[in-house]
């Protein structure tokens, strides 16, 4: 993490990111986005949200959105985050984000989002009949960095073309209004273990919570029974682990499992096969399942009392909204007249 903004832009060094209320979080959630997160705290000026309104750009049922949104904000804290460091709060507490996303919906070219690949994959074959938010979220995204001028974003590869979208928005927004420097070129922060955690099923896929088979991925409410039965049938071959980093890369699903191992420990792959070298997973995966119950069972606790008591969670993401709206209104008022707005008479 540098403490440095972006060339050309003189103010503050500020993180944001976000996960979306659209299912149970998991272990790759855990270490490739809430680890990052707490971590970051500690080094300089954070908003984590809760992306609500990116959710809805697939349908969800509005009986259960402000639960889930809770549920994320309990995972965040159970994880470590501190809501007197970090400011935490739903996206659509904040209504600035929609105000500069169709700004930036203005200022954004067709050909930018036809070239979104995350969409192509989305929507399948029939994207005719996908939402208009759904081609058009990477826009939302970026306003939601910029509308508190963020200047680094912890993201996953995935998400790389849609940060460089944000740049190219940022470019032509300050270029469009003679604004140079007003919106940062946001840098991506992609650095360390556990940034991309892969299915306990399948080695070349990603760990998701959309995959339909629930012994793909370690919940973060999953209890220690479930974490070692889950550990215990990932599927893995029949060889010993490797002591060279080069013939574990041809072995997909042996080397997700180490580096979430090392992730977990704070170690690196080569690290962890220097203590299990030789061994066959009949060792290995029991001081796995031992290392993830000892991280993701606290942090399931701690969730479900967190949830026990919904009020709180209330008072903790009002109070993260009334943080994140004292700096993105000034901001927004400041795109406003850079736009051309009519501005009433004080």
């Amino acid at each position: 993490m540098t403490d440095k903004a972006p060339a050309a832009y003189a103010g503050p060094v500020r993180v944001l990111s976000g996960v979306q209320p659209s299912g149970a979080l998991h272990l790759g959630n855990y270490l490739g986005a809430l680890k990052k997160f707490v971590d970051l705290q500690h080094k300089t000026d954070c908003f984590i949200f809760v992306a609500d309104q990116h959710a809805i750009t697939v349908w969800q049922d509005p009986a259960k959105l402000a639960d889930q949104t809770r549920e994320i904000a309990a995972a965040y804290i159970a994880s470590g985050l501190d809501p007197a460091r970090a400011a935490i709060f739903p996206q659509s507490a904040v209504r600035a984000h929609v105000e500069l996303g169709w700004i930036f919906n203005c200022v954004a070219r067709l050909g930018w989002l036809d070239r979104m690949t995350q969409f192509k994959e989305k929507s399948g074959q029939h994207k005719e009949r996908a939402s208009v938010g759904l081609y058009t979220y990477p826009v939302l995204q970026a306003a939601d960095i910029l509308i508190y001028k963020a200047t680094h974003v912890p993201v996953g590869e995935d998400q790389k073309q849609h940060l460089e979208l944000t740049r190219d928005i940022a470019q032509k927004f300050n270029n469009d209004f003679d604004a140079p420097g007003f919106f940062p070129l946001t840098e991506p922060l992609i650095e360390g273990p556990g940034a991309r955690v892969m299915s306990l099923r399948d080695g070349q896929a990603k760990m998701s919570k959309s995959d339909p088979s629930d012994n793909s991925r370690i919940n973060l409410l999953d209890p220690k029974d479930v974490i070692d039965s889950k550990v215990r049938k990932a599927r893995t071959d029949p060889e010993p682990l490797p002591d060279n980093l080069e013939a574990l890369k041809a072995r997909p699903e042996a080397d997700n499992l180490v580096g979430i191992f090392g992730a977990l420990s704070g170690e690196t792959k080569a690290q962890v096969l220097a203590r299990f070298a030789g061994q066959g997973f009949g060792q290995f995966k029991p001081a796995l399942a031992e290392l993830m119950v000892e991280t993701i069972a606290p942090i399931g606790a701690e969730m479900r009392r967190l949830l026990s008591d919904p009020a709180e969670l209330d008072r903790i993401l009002s109070a993260g909204a009334a943080r994140a709206r004292a700096v993105a209104e000034p901001i927004l008022e400041e795109t406003r007249a850079k736009v051309g707005f009519w501005r009433p008479i004080d």
